[in-house]
Formats: C-alpha cells, structure tokens, sequence
C-alpha cells in the first residue's frame, strides 16, 4: 500500500459511542406500541443498519400498523432531538487518533449511514468538525451502506486515489461499504464476538491505538 493521504471514519460505533444512545431512542419511541427490544438483539440484527431499513424490520416484526414514512419521520426527530441535547461520548482512543492524524497532515472525513442534521448536531456539540474536511451522510446518497455508493463519492469529492485512502468501520455492512468501493478498510471492534465477521476487513483491530501503532510500524503515515 502506498502512503496514506486521506482517512475516512464511519461516524455510529466507529467515532462516536452511540450504539447504546440509538436503543434507548428506539425503546422510548416503541413504548406507545407496548415493544421492547433486548440489547443484545439490537447489536446483533440492528446496530450498524440505516435507520429506515430498521423502521421497516420492526414494523414488520411486531406487525405495527403504521404507514412507514411517517413512523421513520417521527422516530427521527427523537434521535436528532438527542443529539442536540446529549453529550455522545466518543469511542476509546477515537479523540487521540484524530488529532494525530490530523497533525500528520492527513485529510478527513465522516461516511456515515446518518442524515445529515443528526451528523451536524453531533459535531456542533462535540466540536470536532474543525478536523474533518468533507462529511457524507445518508441524505447525500440514494444508496446506503452497504452499498459503496456513499464511499465511492467521498473519493471523488476528496479528489484522492482509492489506494490513498484508508477507512475505518466498526460493522459488517460498513466494512462491505468500502471493500465494494474497493478502499482498505480497517475494523475497530472491542467487542470480540463481533471479530469473526468482521474477517473480511483488511485488519482488525480492538481500538484506534491498536490502529495507529500498526500503521507506524508498516510506515503507512
């Protein structure tokens, strides 16, 4: 691989801790309809997927007779309500890396499956926009992840090579995101369990300094 000029961040579970923030929301806005989902099944068949295409599995599951627009609409505004008024931590190291890479020069950016008024919402409370010089989100593409659509794009509007850029993702659907856009990706997942799907990324790894320790050592950056 040749040297590495612009990173690209998934946004949920990869730089911002808010698998957990997006469960709760989900709870409080199915508590009208008397459903109550388990974390552990949220993080295996929900954590890691756009939005909509939950609404729609949900809806369907536990047969709620509701007209879909309307439901993501209003289970929307409870998550972009949140993100203006909750402190979302980020994840382990997350902060550390992207100053590093930042003051080595490097261009980033945010691909994230999350429209656009949530991604502005997070990074107006935490102010780390500063950093990050491009942001695609899901209302910038007719395709979300796992389509390559929303990495394809941010290439293009970097201007870099594919082989100049590097991604990181924390779920299966975003890891096949950027190997379809054929982009290295790196997996940054803790969570052990989740390690044998995520094989297929280039590297795997338990946190951002397990990451940048790798890429100093293989003189990436």
């Amino acid at each position: 691989m040749s040297k590495i000029k612009a990173l690209l961040f998934d946004l949920d579970g990869t730089l911002i801790d808010s698998e957990k923030f997006h469960f709760d929301c989900w709870n409080k806005f199915l508590s009208e309809y008397e459903v109550a989902l388990d974390f552990k099944d949220w993080l295996t068949n929900y954590a890691g997927i756009p939005l909509p295409k939950n609404a729609k599995t949900i809806i369907d599951r536990y047969k709620i007779e509701e007209e879909l627009e309307g439901f993501i609409s209003r289970r929307e505004k409870i998550t972009f309500d949140g993100f203006r008024t909750t402190d979302i931590q980020l994840m382990p190291f997350a902060l550390e890396f992207i100053k590093f890479a930042y003051e080595k020069g490097l261009t980033l950016a945010v691909v994230t499956a999350s429209p656009k008024i949530d991604v502005e919402a997070v990074f107006e409370r935490n102010g780390l926009a500063k950093y990050f010089s491009l942001f695609i989100t899901r209302t910038d593409v007719s395709k979300s992840k796992p389509d390559p659509e929303s990495y394809n794009l941010c290439v293009e509007r970097l201007g870099f090579e594919k082989n100049e850029c590097l991604v990181f993702e924390d779920t299966l659907n975003g890891v096949k995101s950027a190997l379809a856009a054929g982009i290295t990706c790196y997996a940054i997942q803790s969570n052990v369990r989740a390690h044998q799907k995520l094989k297929i990324a280039d590297e795997l790894f338990l946190s951002f300094a397990n990451a940048r320790e790798f890429m100093l050592q293989k003189e990436l950056i």
